[in-house]
Parts: C-alpha cells; sequence; structure tokens
C-alpha cells in the first residue's frame, strides 16, 4: 500500500520544467548538428525545417499549438500552462544554443545514443512535474491515463510513420541512426515512467 506523498513546489516544478526542457534543447542542436530527425512533434518541425530551411524554434512552437486543446480537457490548464511553458523554453532555446554550442566530429552511434538519452532524462523530468513537450507527448500521456498503454509505446508507433516519411527526404543510414535515437527515448520513457512512482 502506497503512502502520502506531499507536493512539488513551485520552486520545484520551474527546476523540474526548465532542466527538461533544457535537456530536449541540447538534444535537438545535437540531432540538427548529426543531420538526425526524430520522433514526434519535435520530428516533424525538424523534417519541415529540413524541406523549408525554417528555423526549427518557430515551427515546433507552431506545430504543438493544436495540441493544447486535447490537454486541456484531458489534464486541465495547470498541465496546459506547464506544457505550453516548456514548449516555449525549447524553441527559444533551439534559436539561441547553436551560437554558444558546438559538436566537433561525432560517431552517428554515439550520437543517436547521446540524443536519446538526453531527451528521454528531459521528457521524464517535464512529466514528473506535470508537463510535457506538447504534441503526441500530450496524446501518449491521454492514451496511457485512459488505457494503461505506456505513454513510450504510443510515441513509437507515431514515430514508426514519422520515420517512414523521412525517408523521403534524408538517406537511409542518417534515418537509421536517427531512429536508434528514437528508439532509446521511448524505451527511456516506457521503462521509467511511471505516474504512480512520482511525487504530484
Amino acid at each position: 500500500m502506497s503512502t502520502p506523498t506531499a507536493r512539488h513546489s513551485t520552486l520545484d516544478d520551474t527546476q523540474g520544467i526548465a532542466f527538461g526542457s533544457f535537456m530536449a534543447a541540447v538534444s535537438v542542436v545535437l540531432l540538427t548538428h548529426l543531420g538526425f530527425v526524430t520522433g514526434q512533434t519535435a520530428g516533424l518541425a525538424i523534417l519541415i525545417s529540413y524541406a523549408t530551411g525554417w528555423s526549427f524554434g518557430p515551427v515546433f512552437f507552431a506545430v504543438n499549438l493544436p495540441f493544447y486543446w486535447l490537454g486541456w480537457k484531458r489534464f486541465g490548464p495547470t498541465f496546459v500552462a506547464k506544457s505550453f511553458m516548456a514548449v516555449a523554453i525549447v524553441s527559444a532555446l533551439a534559436v539561441v544554443l547553436p551560437a554558444h554550442l558546438h559538436f566537433g566530429q561525432i560517431h552517428p552511434a554515439v550520437g543517436a545514443v547521446l540524443a536519446g538519452c538526453l531527451t528521454g532524462a528531459g521528457m521524464i523530468a517535464l512529466f514528473r512535474h506535470g508537463a510535457s513537450l506538447g504534441g503526441i507527448g500530450i496524446v501518449g500521456l491521454y492514451v496511457q491515463d485512459a488505457t494503461g498503454f505506456r505513454a513510450g509505446w504510443v510515441q513509437l508507433a507515431f514515430d514508426a510513420v514519422l520515420f517512414a516519411v523521412a525517408l523521403a527526404l534524408r538517406d537511409p543510414a542518417t534515418v537509421g541512426w536517427s531512429f536508434l535515437g528514437a528508439v532509446i527515448l521511448n524505451l527511456t520513457i516506457a521503462l521509467n515512467h511511471r505516474r504512480d512512482r512520482y511525487i504530484a
């Protein structure tokens, strides 16, 4: 039988959202440095960025907007506000960080695993503090809470479709390494995210 837990303070949530958003933004810089793609709405934004030349940050912010209604309906205004803040931070950092963070030569396998771990750790922090990176993350949490089917598996299914589309824009080797990163990310979430283990 579980014992009651104290709620996160505002300071706790602020730190968690800042940490999760920063980790995700660093991962985006790494992914685009390698020419990789990723899953979820971030992957969709990266593909749009590659295809159009538009900056990732504004595109990522825009593609998440339609999903906030679902988040509001299922999780309420606090969740949406936190998720909106996380997406806004990632969008802004994705514009600012490339001028201050530079990568040298990285083996694709190492880059894929590192990107998956960075984003996975960031998203778990966001989930733990009642936020997400919007989009498919919101859908994944909705399905997990409603059915018990893990959020990570929902995201992996979406990613499979996204990566099939990515083959039209990137070479197969790049897509393959990118998919490895997405698998690491989603396995990290699926195996480590348990809502009942977290402080509310």
